[in-house]
């Protein structure tokens, strides 16, 4: 799965934050609740506008950015 099919940021929109393609609905939000033990169902009631592959996408989104953080090392 390609994160970028479902994800995307637009300056007209919750000011630039990576959204979910189509709602206001921002990546850092599914990802604080899928955290604190929400379920991909419970995410999908709350939020009927996404979809299972929006909610992993965030979790792509998530990995890939942790990825290819520098992490700075200090002594």
């Amino acid at each position: 799965m390609n994160w970028k099919e479902h994800i995307a940021s637009d300056p007209a929109i919750m000011f630039g934050k990576m959204v979910i393609k189509g709602t206001r609905i921002p990546v850092e939000l599914i990802l604080e609740k899928l955290a604190a033990g929400n379920s991909f169902e419970t995410l999908k009631q709350a939020y009927p506008r996404i979809t299972t592959a929006d909610i992993q996408a965030c979790l792509l989104f998530a990995a890939d950015n942790a990825k290819h953080e520098k992490t700075l090392v200090v002594a």
